[in-house]
């Protein structure tokens, strides 16, 4: 008789896991922390950018044409997704963040509420970096 292995109480399989369908706000929470993580890897770009739009006319000429002829081997079209990146980035953390100081200060806890917050988070957001894609990509 093969022996069965009995799972501790409170540990969760990968299947199990994949299974869980998260509620809208907790989305937004692990979002919140994704958007995090990328402008803190990002950190070192955001810094080059900074310095070389504001040091002089000619580094500032070298900042704006890596977005159409690219950074040495890394082609236009890909600096201006990791920028497109990071515009989601920061405006995904900003909104979150002001949603959970909201309810932190309100007390104002509810499920109802929480779904309504990350319903306007994700829509303020992605609309937000649509709109500043447009612009970075020049559709207007």
């Amino acid at each position: 008789m093969a022996e069965m292995t009995k799972q501790r109480p409170g540990t969760m399989r990968l299947i199990d896991a994949v299974k869980y369908r998260l509620p809208l706000a907790g989305v937004v929470s692990i979002l919140h922390r994704i958007s995090g993580m990328i402008m803190f890897v990002l950190l070192p770009f955001i810094v080059w950018m900074f310095d070389t739009s504001v040091t002089s006319e000619i580094s500032y000429d070298t900042f704006t044409s890596a977005f159409v002829a690219g950074i040495g081997f890394v082609p236009g079209w890909f600096v201006k997704l990791a920028v497109l990146a990071l515009i989601w980035a920061f405006l995904h953390h900003f909104v979150a963040g002001i949603r959970h100081l909201w309810m932190d200060m309100t007390h104002s806890v509810t499920k109802e509420l929480g779904h309504m917050s990350a319903v306007s988070t994700l829509i303020s957001s992605l609309g937000l970096t649509v709109a500043l894609g447009a612009k970075l990509f020049g559709l207007y």
